[in-house]
């Protein structure tokens, strides 16, 4: 399976050594406020487990965000696109120790490039809560803009989406 490397993340496969780390990013009220709520360490095992099973049926997924600096694990950031979803999404969640400091950007950038470049996508969405003002900045920066609302497990969700980039057309030979 594929990982990344960025300036200062390396976004690689979730291990089984992961869960005391991710279980602890999870539980933590405010990093969830967005994504369903806080969750107990047996469901942040299913959620690697999910993460690693996305890359097993699609052959692409989520990783595990580890700051290169300190080896700390800081969330996962990747790709998804599970049955029943409305596009290939680019998506991001990352500990609040860590927030303000573009990793999310980061991270979903080099995802990005990653969907575009390697897997040949002409579109990508992010699905974002109305009121989640710091994923829409992200979206923003990465060049994503409001398409539409959908409904994402019976609440509202934005879908911002960007495009292929046009020097990156399969064929061309900037690729």
């Amino acid at each position: 399976m594929t990982s990344l490397e960025t300036e200062r993340l390396r976004l690689r496969q979730f291990r089984e050594a992961d869960l005391d780390q991710y279980a602890a990013i999870v539980a933590d009220p405010e990093t969830m406020t967005f994504m369903g709520g806080p969750r107990d360490r047996p469901r942040a095992w299913m959620d690697i487990a999910w993460c690693l099973g996305h890359w097993t049926l699609r052959g692409y997924g989520l990783w595990a965000a580890e700051e290169k600096a300190s080896g700390a694990l800081i969330g996962r950031i990747g790709l998804l696109n599970p049955e029943g979803w409305p596009g290939l999404e680019v998506g991001w969640l990352v500990a609040r120790n860590h927030w303000g400091r573009g990793l999310a950007t980061e991270g979903a950038r080099a995802s990005l490039a990653y969907a575009f470049e390697e897997l040949g996508a002409d579109h990508v969405i992010s699905l974002i809560r109305p009121d989640n003002a710091a994923s829409i900045r992200v979206a923003e920066k990465l060049g994503e803009r409001p398409e539409r609302r959908t409904e994402l497990f019976g609440e509202e969700a934005l879908v911002y989406g960007i495009a292929r980039p046009a020097d990156l057309e399969l064929g061309s030979d900037s690729i």
